[in-house]
């Protein structure tokens, strides 16, 4: 089946439940072991799901996400810090304010998976709303993709969305994770797509 076969077929065969579940996509690896292979990428998708939850470490208060002063800075403990990683996305920073976060608090950020990463927009050369805007909305409609075993479950829309969307975010995906493969293709050995509580349907991708 291809994808709006399978996204069809999902609709008749799941219970309908009384939330908006999330379509994941199942991507099954063969000739990959994710403790000598690498996989750490992120696939902007053209359709947004969720609006994700974005904290600022900034030197001013701003009105269009959670902000951090650099005064805030010196004062959070690291519990308070591992909250604020629990309850929030994605980081973002100031370019001026990276080596304190890095000194004080690279290492929590860090093993979360939460530092402001420059690769993916997060570090602002230029504090103001507009870039604070932009990348909220970027990072809206990104999905970060670690290799932690040879499967991999990426978040590719909500079952109130048009099957057209979700197959254009699930091939997008698709097409970021067999870049990242180191054999390409050849790492591919099965996609599926499920809701949060179906089982998992196969797609052929030819």
């Amino acid at each position: 089946m291809n994808f709006n076969e399978s996204l069809e077929e999902l609709r008749k065969v799941s219970k309908k439940r009384k939330f908006d579940q999330t379509v994941d996509l199942i991507i099954n690896l063969k000739d990959f072991d994710p403790r000598r292979d690498s996989l750490n990428t992120f696939a902007i998708l053209p359709h947004l799901s969720v609006k994700k939850k974005v904290a600022a470490f900034l030197e001013k208060p701003s009105s269009h996400a959670y902000s951090i002063t650099k005064g805030d800075l010196e004062k959070i403990a690291q519990t308070d810090l591992k909250k604020l990683i629990r309850e929030y996305d994605f980081f973002i920073a100031n370019a001026k304010l990276m080596p304190f976060i890095a000194q004080k608090f690279g290492k929590v950020l860090g093993i979360a998976g939460k530092m402001p990463d420059p690769k993916m927009g997060c570090v602002l050369m230029q504090e103001n709303e507009n870039a604070i805007d932009d990348i909220i909305e970027k990072l809206s409609k990104m999905v970060k993709i670690k290799a932690k075993e040879a499967s991999l479950k990426i978040p590719v829309g909500k079952e109130s969305m048009q099957n057209k969307e979700i197959a254009e975010n699930a091939q997008v995906a698709i097409k970021t994770v067999t870049e990242a493969l180191p054999k390409k293709e050849l790492n591919i050995r099965s996609v599926m797509l499920k809701f949060t509580m179906s089982k998992p349907i196969k797609i052929k991708l030819k």
